[in-house]
């Protein structure tokens, strides 16, 4: 006598049940965290590219419009804004490739 009831089996099952979802919920958890981190993160970075643009389209409209600047220097710096905008470009896409591929799926 004395040993494990049917009842006594039941409850710890119940309990690794109970821990088990509890586990399964804190790992969704934090992949809502993670999701939110990577949406948060590509606003971030669109957020980049249009300020770079914007500011980039200004300082050209004002080289085109001034009249202070000789056509030598217009020209060296028509080709900075070409670098500028092509160094946006590219760390737009790095960065879009990186979040991308922060989480690679697994197959089950």
């Amino acid at each position: 006598m004395g040993g494990t009831s049917e009842r006594e089996y039941s409850e710890k099952l119940q309990k690794v049940i109970e821990r088990l979802n509890k586990r399964v919920k804190d790992v969704q958890k934090d992949f809502d965290k993670i999701e939110k981190i990577k949406v948060d993160a590509l606003k971030k970075v669109e957020d980049m590219r249009r300020y770079a643009e914007k500011e980039v389209n200004k300082i050209e409209k004002n080289i085109a419009k001034s009249k202070d600047l000789a056509p030598e220097s217009k020209q060296r710096l028509e080709s900075q804004i070409v670098v500028a905008r092509n160094e946006t470009e590219g760390k737009y896409s790095t960065s879009r490739r990186q979040i991308a591929e922060s989480i690679i799926p697994v197959a089950a």
